[in-house]
């Protein structure tokens, strides 16, 4: 196994969205490693201070490569990178081992006709929010005494697929912008595998966010993480799955909330049938007795995200995925 870095330049991010026509910016054999470096705020760098840029990122917001401008989403992506011998059908374990914001300092922006109540607050807004990585807080509003405790992961893990042209901003069965804050380090995400190669990019550093996102941002954080990737071509799955130090978590996409969690269940029913032989219908009791179901975001139109959380410490086995 081999350990990589793949920093963040013009030529190793890409904007908006996922495409199979992207040339790899890195290839790595399965369990190889990767310190990788990711950068937030494209659209609004030139309104933001000092502490927030770096030449490097002036350097992608204002030399970014046309063909590396993908679709209409506002996030940077680091990527994509080339797994080999991934194939269409696998399955890519990502093991999210060290995430560490890469500045002292994140954004969060409410955007007019986004977010949760976009009636009631439908004026634009950006907020610059300093992080206290001594203490691993936030203070918010400053000067407030609240204190907002910082829990980085990265809000983007995906794969591409075989359309040429997919935005940044849904979730959905490659993973993408899931904004699940369970992910952190320590974390596995299992994504479906679409493409030869399977072209995977990762971006969107959260330094904490609330269940549901609701005004449609976090504190925004340009994010290093320490990866690795594997294939698991013993797993099938069609919707991404991840196990936490305590949790398996099932997700759910859908247009509307009902929609997201009747696909969470149904994912959490299958996969206790799976694991455990019992039956479905007596999964269904489980998943009511123990099984937490959580707003992930509401957010990303058009999809929102819920996701189930069961506690690996109520079976009788010592699970691992």
């Amino acid at each position: 196994m081999a350990h990589h870095i793949l920093k963040a330049t013009k030529n190793t991010v890409h904007l908006g969205g996922f495409s199979n026509l992207l040339e790899p910016v890195l290839i790595v054999d399965s369990g190889d490693t990767v310190d990788v470096e990711t950068y937030t705020g494209y659209y609004i760098y030139d309104k933001a201070p000092s502490e927030f840029i770096t030449s490097e990122f002036i350097d992608i917001c204002q030399n970014l490569p046309a063909e590396r401008k993908i679709a209409d989403g506002p996030h940077l992506l680091t990527g994509p990178i080339y797994v080999r011998e991934a194939e269409p059908g696998d399955v890519l374990e990502v093991k999210l081992e060290a995430i560490k914001p890469r500045l002292l300092i994140g954004f969060n922006a409410i955007r007019t006709g986004w977010g949760a109540l976009p009636q009631q607050f439908n004026q634009p807004a950006l907020r610059f929010i300093p992080l206290d990585l001594e203490n691993n807080v936030a203070e918010f509003p400053v000067n407030s005494g609240i204190k907002v405790p910082l829990k980085p992961f990265f809000g983007i893990l995906g794969v591409a697929t075989p359309e040429t042209q997919r935005s940044s901003i849904p979730p959905g069965c490659y993973g993408g912008n899931i904004d699940n804050r369970e992910l952190q380090a320590g974390s596995k995400v299992f994504l479906p595998i679409f493409v030869p190669g399977a072209l995977f990019s990762i971006g969107d550093g959260h330094s904490a966010q609330g269940d549901g996102e609701v005004n449609v941002t976090a504190i925004e954080t340009s994010m290093n993480g320490t990866i690795q990737l594997k294939l698991r071509k013993d797993l099938q799955l069609t919707t991404p799955m991840a196990e936490t130090h305590t949790d398996i978590i099932t997700m759910g996409f859908g247009q509307t909330l009902d929609a997201a969690l009747d696909q969470a269940l149904k994912n959490m029913i299958d996969f206790l049938v799976n694991l455990t032989g019992i039956s479905p219908e007596d999964a269904y009791v489980l998943c009511s007795l123990a099984v937490n179901f959580r707003i992930t975001q509401v957010v990303n139109s058009p999809q929102k995200g819920v996701h189930g959380m069961l506690a690996k410490s109520i079976l009788s086995t010592e699970i691992n995925l």
